[in-house]
């Protein structure tokens, strides 16, 4: 497994500098991609190194990147939103194009999954996207916070704990994250797509993965992730998920 990872920073859509890590392939390269962690994991979680240092070691070469405000990323995690993932998603594509390295390829974790699928729109890049754990409607990660939801609508904003994480939820999020409609950035791409879920993630269920596929074009494919959680916080979880992303890839990632 590949442990060459170069640390650069880009500017996100709304002005503070986001952090990245570039995992080098010590392999030939076959290609690049970006890949887009879960709602508060950023960079360094399990399944998002995991899963880029495995890609890298097969010959794709990975950006993974905090959010706003997240690791070690600047600004406020609170000024964030959906819209502001996807289109930092998009933005971290772009640096990476801007350095000669073109992505074919976008890789999406839980709420990450549904980002890359909204931010491949913005990219002709792009060629394919696999999503992983991915919730159907981007609202769903509202469990997360749901005690909170009405509060935050009356009073505009309220401290949110989650993962050890002190965050300010403020009210734009909830609007936001209710106003996406991911089903039709599902039915109107045109990349491939490859939908990964476990039948046993009990944080978003087996039933988003079925109606993300039920909405796309072709060329789709599922794969399931039997035996893993949502987080894929078995070592082998994430590196499985990984490894049969670059063999499902590997068309779409000419240099």
């Amino acid at each position: 497994m590949s442990d060459v990872a170069e640390q650069v920073w880009f500017p996100s859509t709304s002005g503070p500098r986001l952090a990245g890590l570039i995992d080098h392939p010590d392999v030939p390269i076959r290609g690049w991609g970006v890949f887009s962690h879960g709602f508060t994991l950023g960079k360094d979680s399990p399944a998002a190194s995991r899963i880029c240092k495995q890609l890298a070691s097969e010959g794709v070469g990975m950006l993974r990147f905090d959010n706003l405000g997240l690791g070690d990323s600047e600004g406020d995690w609170g000024d964030g939103s959906f819209s502001h993932k996807v289109a930092d998603t998009a933005a971290a594509a772009r640096f990476m194009n801007d350095a000669g390295r073109k992505v074919r390829l976008l890789v999406g974790h839980s709420f990450g999954g549904a980002a890359v699928i909204a931010a491949a729109h913005q990219l002709e890049s792009v060629r394919a996207v696999a999503s992983i754990g991915a919730p159907y409607e981007p609202a769903h990660v509202e469990h997360n916070y749901d005690a909170l939801a009405e509060r935050i609508l009356a009073e505009g904003e309220a401290p949110f704990l989650i993962g050890g994480k002190a965050l300010t939820l403020r009210r734009h999020f909830i609007e936001d994250v209710r106003a996406a409609d991911l089903h039709e950035q599902i039915r109107t791409l045109h990349r491939a797509l490859l939908v990964m879920h476990s039948p046993t993630d009990n944080t978003v269920g087996i039933a988003n993965a079925s109606a993300i596929f039920r909405a796309a074009r072709h060329p789709r494919n599922f794969v399931s992730l039997e035996g893993a959680d949502h987080l894929l916080t078995g070592r082998n979880q994430a590196r499985r998920a990984a490894r049969i992303i670059s063999a499902w890839a590997d068309p779409y990632l000419d240099l």
